[in-house]
């Protein structure tokens, strides 16, 4: 996932402040799939990074190419990294509340 894609899935989830729970929930994707598709785009920009340095280190690819992709996938994993401490943070503030 991108800068770019994380702006908008902020952004979408910022415009449904107004709106009821079901209505959420019935117009967009839920939080799962949400994590399944910032995952995946992950997993793909990691492969095509290390794609790209095997061609590199064969002396096939351009090392401009090899570079972008590098600095996606790490994009992509500093993302992930971002979502998981915010999910780990709000687990633990639901643990210290009261019941």
């Amino acid at each position: 996932m991108n800068p770019l894609m994380a702006a908008r899935a902020y952004a979408a989830t910022q415009g449904t402040g107004g709106a009821s729970a079901g209505a959420a929930v019935a117009g967009g994707p839920d939080f799962s799939q949400m994590l399944q598709g910032v995952m995946g785009n992950m997993t793909q920009q990691t492969r095509a990074a290390e794609t790209q340095m095997t061609q590199a280190v064969q002396g096939q690819g351009s090392m401009i190419d090899m570079v972008t992709a590098v600095s996606s996938a790490e994009a992509s994993l500093e993302t992930v990294i971002a979502v998981r401490d915010q999910v780990i943070q709000a687990y633990q503030e639901i643990m210290r509340m009261p019941v």
